[in-house]
């Protein structure tokens, strides 16, 4: 992975953050060590002042780059979609077949992911297991409607947007595109968190993944 992305920019909207982190040393540090700390005590129990200490800087320095924790936790997730749009696309890139294009793209969106060296300040594999835990934070919230007009999820519709086109190149007859790619986005994350806390509500497990099932389903589903 180190050589497809070094030279990719993953731009994030700029209303989400008060300074962009990634023109920093600090700024990045945040990032980095952000993502550790969510991971290890959940983002509930996650604060600035907490990250504050853990990166031997004021906590006021990092309200100088996000107005509060719930910013910082939509813009790793943006992060996170944006990074994962840039290799769905380098997967799909000069595929011809459609069913062959999807099964690329879903195991892009539904696999575990691993870390990118070419970006040190990120560790993606880490990344992944908050989204598993706390994406729906960012949407479940009173002002996603808000937020959703000044264009925060804008990255992760993308992504959704890319399997609804290729589910209509495979059968444009199917009449829930839109339905059948959301839920493989959020099914996909999903899946993984009863595997890891739920285990007796999920086919999923240490030898079937959530991929496994998402592949099984769009070759019966899509079936013309």
């Amino acid at each position: 992975m180190q050589s497809i992305f070094s030279n990719i920019s993953i731009k994030v909207n700029e209303k989400i953050y008060v300074k962009d982190p990634e023109t920093s040393a600090l700024g990045k540090k945040i990032l980095q060590e952000s993502i550790f700390l969510i991971d290890e005590i959940g983002f509930d129990n996650f604060t600035f002042k907490k990250l504050g200490e853990k990166i031997g800087s004021n906590e006021s320095s990092i309200y100088r780059y996000f107005e509060n924790k719930h910013k910082l936790l939509v813009y790793l997730c943006s992060w996170y979609w944006s990074w994962i749009e840039h290799k769905m696309v380098f997967k799909i890139t000069n595929i011809e077949d459609p069913m062959e294009r999807l099964k690329r793209a879903i195991i892009v969106v539904t696999e575990k992911a691993e870390e990118d060296l070419s970006i040190p300040h990120i560790n993606e594999a880490v990344l992944n297991t908050i989204i598993v835990s706390e994406f729906t934070k960012t949407l479940h919230t009173k002002e996603v409607d808000d937020e959703n007009k000044e264009g925060f999820f804008l990255i992760y519709k993308s992504v959704i947007n890319r399997l609804i086109q290729l589910i209509i190149e495979i059968n444009p007859d199917y009449l829930y595109p839109k339905s059948l790619a959301s839920s493989i986005i959020e099914g996909g994350l999903h899946q993984y968190f009863l595997k890891d806390h739920l285990k007796t509500i999920t086919n999923c497990n240490e030898h079937v993944s959530p991929t496994d099932f998402y592949l099984n389903l769009i070759t019966s589903v899509l079936k013309k």
